[in-house]
């Protein structure tokens, strides 16, 4: 038999190969199936096996390192890599592995009912209307923005101007991306308080911002009695040292989600004075402003000097039960927020026009309809009918300040020795075997608050759950009634 003449060795293929810069990865397997197609037993007989065995690993040397290059440009940025598995995908975990169907979810932050009647037919309404299908303004529709500035002008004490003060986000937390973006650069510092809001730390880290935390503690007798949320508290000495020439930021989360703190005006004080004296900014995330049971003080109405140096978030979100229409806005001095609306044009260029419709409309027809007393009012009577089962079980609570979340204390809850957690799970604090426990054994979701804090120091919250109460009064009866199960499990000391 003839011998076969094969087609350049691999060695070559792989050279000639390695010269072409640009190779596709289709052209290389392309290369791969007819190179061992010929290298068949059938063909290459003849061959000598040592030659043939030394080709096929050279070739096999350069696939591998070739498609580790190409898999290389596939990686993502370590911006969003590298991160472990969050709270929300382990509750969603927990909740279709749990035999107690359906799960009550007293977890996330969302409402359990509709935006009041006016507000839903001003969006139905804004519809059928051409211009409020199209593209709004980039830094919000006009009759947003007048009615925002309408609507907050008699806080700051003066006219706010809605074309220099106010600008329209998609949402709060873009409204915050947007403040990062245009003021944080790599290596910028930006003090955080303990427990946060978990998207404020990707935010801040993807303009290249580090992050110095300062921690919240909760009262000493926070797990033998239930004390206000407003005995959370800062330790200012620790804040200020926490300051270094490259701190360019401070954010503050007032109401606190999710303590359910209102931070009182003196503690406001000692924190603008801190960053007047360092000129930091302040991001204020004021979400909740329309949700407070104490007196309640916007950190810019502090001083003309605080204003100067205060960005102020707001949400329609949280104002008007509609978390899911994504409309936010920023208000703070000319000079800040012209860069803020820069960003958000680069962000989302505008926001969604008829949602801002029907927002303007809101704040327009608000006190007509005697919205926000009604609002603190209904919040309030669910936060007690909810809390009355803590009571009832003896177990302690931060009574809240503001917002619709509940900090609960379990340290007196046993969990049976041996009780099965995932790998994931048994690896964080107690506060998620907690929260694990109780999706599995009654059906009832709450979020663990040590994922707001950082690993060294997830142990101040490690007996605590965040229970939301926004929520039908029909779902926080079951919620109640499910809870009773904790009863068995409960130390007696």
């Amino acid at each position: 038999m003839q011998a076969m003449t094969c087609s350049p060795s691999l060695a070559r293929l792989a050279a000639a190969t390695t010269r072409t810069s640009k190779t596709s990865l289709s052209l290389l397997l392309s290369y791969q199936t007819t190179a061992l197609t010929r290298l068949s037993l059938s063909h290459c007989s003849q061959l000598n096996k040592n030659k043939q065995d030394r080709q096929q690993q050279q070739y096999r040397n350069f696939t591998h390192t070739a498609l580790l290059n190409m898999s290389a440009k596939l990686q993502p940025a370590a911006r969003v890599a590298g991160r472990r598995q969050d709270v929300w995908s382990i509750i969603n975990e927990a909740a279709a592995a749990s035999p107690v169907q359906p799960i009550v979810n007293m977890g996330q932050g969302f409402f359990g009912y509709n935006p009041p009647k006016f507000i839903l037919d001003a969006a139905k309404q804004a519809l059928d209307r051409v211009e409020c299908n199209q593209y709004s303004p980039t830094r919000g529709r006009p009759r947003l923005k007048q009615a925002l500035s309408d609507a907050y002008s008699p806080f700051w004490g003066r006219k706010l101007d809605p074309e220099t003060e106010i600008t329209v986000t998609t949402g709060a937390n873009e409204g915050m991306l947007s403040a990062f973006m245009a003021f944080i650069e790599e290596g910028d510092e930006v003090i955080v308080f303990e427990p946060f809001f978990d998207q404020y730390i990707s935010n801040i880290e993807m303009p290249g911002g580090k992050i110095v935390y300062v921690p919240m503690h909760p009262p000493k007798d926070g797990a033998v009695r239930t004390l206000s949320a407003g005995e959370w508290t800062i330790d200012f000495d620790v804040l200020e040292k926490a300051i270094t020439p490259r701190t360019k930021m401070l954010v503050l989360n007032t109401p606190h989600n999710p303590v359910g703190k209102v931070f009182s005006k003196e503690e406001l004080q000692k924190i603008a004075d801190l960053c007047v004296k360092n000129q930091i900014i302040i991001l204020s995330d004021e979400v909740y402003d329309r949700l407070f049971y104490v007196p309640f003080t916007r950190m810019a109405t502090l001083s003309p000097e605080v204003e100067k140096i205060t960005i102020t978030v707001g949400s329609a979100g949280k104002n008007f039960y509609a978390t899911g229409w994504r409309v936010g806005w920023l208000i703070g001095p000319p000079n800040l927020i012209q860069y803020v609306a820069a960003a958000h044009t680069r962000i989302c260029y505008s926001s969604v026009s008829p949602l801002q419709e029907a927002c303007a409309i809101g704040f327009e027809q608000a006190d007509a309809n005697n919205f926000w007393d009604v609002c603190v009012k209904d919040m309030q009577s669910k936060m007690s009918r909810f809390n009355a089962v803590w009571d009832e079980l003896g177990l302690p609570y931060s009574e809240p300040e503001g917002g619709y979340f509940v900090m609960v204390n379990l340290a007196k809850v046993q969990i049976p020795e041996g009780y099965y957690f995932p790998e994931h799970v048994r690896e964080r604090a107690r506060d998620f075997k907690l929260a694990w426990f109780l999706i599995q054994e009654l059906g009832v979701a709450a979020i663990p608050p040590s994922e707001f804090y950082t690993d060294e120091n997830a142990q101040i919250v490690e007996d605590y759950l965040r229970f939301a109460v926004c929520k039908e009064d029909a779902v926080l009866e079951d919620a109640k009634e499910r809870l009773r199960g904790l009863k068995k499990f409960i130390r007696q000391d």
